[in-house]
């Protein structure tokens, strides 16, 4: 598959661009700034400099692909206005990106517990944020899958995640979201589900099955 990446340098996207490459799959990373570009390109993926928070119509920097995922974020330390311009308004532009260029599929990496606002006064908005971006991509039209993982460390990964529409909260390694994310673009019936991640027992491939077989109207 061809795969776009918006938040190209972003710290999943970076542990990500490696495992499609060694899936044989080809992906270019949408970046900021041109001095992340070496970077992306050591883990596998052709950088393309693209500020989606300024540009109103990205399209044409993220191409022709298969699939797209949204993995920008304004970053800790950010104000609020950024929370609405990077995190919600970045993912919408995306949306539009793969309607203009018939790309069917999209992938967001999202967060747990948006419906239930917590924290300070921009952490609040930032789960508003995420949680407006989540809705305006189920009413898309686009075959989304939407990742909820939980809290993220920088831990080593172990390959065994809990996968379900609701779990309690809990905290995962960004290696197992990328991971994560890797198996569940090739798998199609994944698209019009959104779930939660945290890790677990069961290994990735068959936490994404049960995770299906359990999903209302299966």
């Amino acid at each position: 598959m061809k795969i776009t990446i918006a938040g190209g340098h972003g710290k999943i996207a970076m542990l990500l661009h490696p495992i499609l490459k060694d899936k044989g799959h080809s992906v270019k990373g949408l970046i900021r700034k041109p001095e992340q570009a070496e970077a992306l390109r050591r883990a596998g993926a052709e950088p393309v400099i693209c500020d989606i928070e300024k540009e109103e119509d990205i399209s044409e920097a993220v191409g022709r692909a298969d699939a797209v995922i949204f993995a920008a974020g304004a970053g800790p330390g950010s104000g609020a206005e950024r929370k609405w311009t990077v995190d919600r308004d970045g993912a919408v532009k995306l949306m539009k990106a793969a309607h203009k260029n018939g790309i069917p599929r999209y992938i967001m990496i999202s967060a747990m517990g948006l419906d239930k606002p917590r924290g300070n006064e921009v952490f609040q908005v930032y789960q508003k944020a995420k949680a407006e971006a989540d809705e305006a991509l189920r009413n898309s039209g686009l075959d989304y899958t939407i990742i909820k993982p939980g809290r993220l460390t920088d831990e080593p990964g172990t390959g065994n995640v809990a996968l379900a529409p609701d779990l309690p909260r809990g905290e995962i390694p960004r290696q197992d979201v990328a991971r994560v994310i890797a198996e569940i673009l090739e798998k199609p019936e994944t698209a019009g589900h959104t779930f939660d991640l945290v890790s677990g027992d069961t290994s990735i491939r068959d936490a994404i099955n049960r995770a299906l077989a359990k999903a209302p109207g299966r």
